[in-house]
């Protein structure tokens, strides 16, 4: 039997008296890592949310990594062409961890209205395009489909369906230059809004539309297995650089690739800040917790010193007599573990399920609401991280109990 822990547990299950000078204290203590756990969740749970939410927008419209024609790479439209003859398409076998593939074209222009116009960045795509991400954004009418014969739908943002006075049904006017003699007639297009999107990054927003690679591939005198580049999705974004790598290796030397991490560093180096401003916060309500742990137990040596002294008249020895209230001390850490995880996990909930708390300034942030996120490994690994951190900041005040003497203790009162 193990004795410190059945001790422990007696000293647990008598402490009944509401008198007791430790009972205010101890209650203190709970609430601190109660209060200290909550924080570290939350702030987790919407640091993290709110970074993959903004990754996942970047490659909504730009997948995670591009393959494309060297002669491209400082451009935001496709110049020259690529080949669908590729090995690696549409079943990509070069590495292990692709999601998915799909090719694109993008070609600038301008939308001309009755009162007004408009650039744009036309992104033309085709029946392999990953609409899933888009399905959230929707906010009227549907997703084009161009599967079928060459078509004149296409899908705008709310902010440029605001701008230009458009509505789902519309029909507009679309002007492109002649890549081979920019001085000749534009190429002329009449499209009709299938769908509005938003996305809340206005960056992407008030420049992209969606349509037919086909009229892409027309204006552009492309034949049919010519496109602009590749987009590939991985199945975990983490190995974004590694794949990168690994994918340049293998195809051709005349094909580049670039991932949306150095494509868009800025925005990637300003969400890299918000692990630091976890981190930071978690250290700080460890130390808290800590604190308030320390002078609880402190407390709890002072008011049982005469059983102290006792265990020590018996023979037991200093490390024994420790670990009696450092279990009673993770007893208490646990209790404010178990308030503090059901109260953060119920107020995510909340904010997952129905979007509560909104951001006032959500074009800072493109994201009205504040996402949240939390994994089970990651919820273990906080616990588990707090309750042994505490316990070492335990160890060292811990140690006055060597410096108690059996005969003083028993006569303290």
């Amino acid at each position: 039997m193990n004795l410190e822990l059945y001790i422990a547990r007696r000293l647990i299950g008598g402490r009944q008296d509401k008198s007791s000078i430790s009972a205010p204290i101890i209650k203190i203590a709970i609430a601190a890592i109660a209060l200290g756990i909550l924080m570290m969740l939350t702030a987790l749970a919407t640091g993290v949310g709110l970074k993959y939410k903004i990754r996942e927008k970047v490659a909504a419209f730009n997948g995670h990594i591009q393959i494309f024609n060297y002669d491209n790479n400082v451009s935001r439209v496709s110049v020259l062409p690529v080949s669908l003859d590729q090995e690696f398409y549409p079943d990509f076998q070069l590495t292990d961890g692709v999601a998915h593939i799909q090719a694109v074209a993008t070609k600038a222009g301008i939308i001309r209205t009755e009162d007004t116009f408009e650039g744009i960045i036309a992104k033309g795509v085709g029946p392999d395009y990953n609409w899933s991400a888009f399905e959230e954004f929707l906010v009227s009418g549907s997703l084009p489909d161009y599967s079928g014969d060459l078509g004149i739908q296409v899908l705008v943002s709310r902010l440029m369906a605001n701008r230009l006075g458009l509505e789902v049904g519309g029909r507009f006017n679309s002007f492109f230059l002649k890549e081979e003699d920019p001085s000749k007639v534009p190429n002329r297009r009449v499209f009709e809004v299938s769908g509005i999107y938003d996305s809340g990054f206005e960056e992407f927003d008030g420049t992209y539309i969606f349509t037919d690679i086909r009229h892409i591939q027309r204006m552009n005198g492309w034949e049919a297995d010519q496109i602009g580049n590749f987009e590939i999705f991985l199945d975990d974004f983490d190995a974004i650089q590694e794949k990168t790598g690994e994918i340049y290796d293998q195809t051709l030397s005349e094909l580049d690739t670039q991932n949306i991490e150095n494509r868009y560093y800025q925005i990637f180096e300003w969400i890299g800040l918000f692990d630091f401003n976890i981190a930071l916060i978690i250290g700080i309500m460890i130390l808290v917790g800590g604190i308030n742990m320390i002078t609880a137990l402190l407390v709890l040596i002072l008011e049982r010193t005469p059983m102290i002294g006792i265990l020590k008249a018996l023979g037991s020895p200093n490390w024994s007599i420790r670990k009696i209230f450092l279990y009673n001390a993770a007893y208490l850490i646990g209790i404010g573990l178990l308030w503090g995880n059901a109260l953060a996990l119920l107020l995510i909930f909340l904010q997952d399920k129905y979007k509560l708390f909104k951001f006032p300034n959500p074009e800072e942030y493109y994201i009205e609401y504040i996402p949240v996120y939390m994994d089970v490994p990651t919820l273990l690994s906080l616990n588990i991280g707090v309750l042994l951190l505490c316990l070492l900041m335990l160890l060292l005040p811990s140690y006055i109990i060597t410096r108690i003497s059996p005969v003083r203790a028993m006569q303290f009162e």
